[in-house]
């Protein structure tokens, strides 16, 4: 069984290896700088305006309100006037006309 020592020893000639040859390792952001957005504390990373002041919308945000609210309004007329398709309602209305052809009262 090799000595305490000689472990250690190969021990740091491994990670003196590893540490040399940095061109193995990869990094997203080029090893340089924050790799995330670090919290800032504030909502939406916007800090608050001093008292009086109006926050100054930014250019997308006007289409992105459209865009959203208009789709809905659009989806949520759709699905109101959208044709009625269900088994029951053609079953009740196919049952309907044939007891009328046959001279029943529905």
């Amino acid at each position: 069984m090799p000595s305490l020592s000689s472990l250690r020893t190969l021990q740091r000639q491994a990670f003196a290896v590893r540490n040399v040859t940095p061109s193995c390792r990869r990094y997203a952001s080029h090893g340089s700088g924050p790799h995330y957005n670090e919290p800032t504390g504030y909502l939406f990373g916007e800090k608050p305006l001093p008292p009086g002041q109006k926050r100054k919308k930014e250019s997308w945000e006007n289409v992105w309100y459209v865009g959203m609210y208009g789709s809905m309004l659009l989806a949520a007329v759709l699905l109101y006037y959208k044709p009625d398709t269900s088994i029951n309602s053609w079953a009740l209305k196919e049952a309907k006309a044939r007891m009328e052809a046959r001279g029943e009262k529905p």
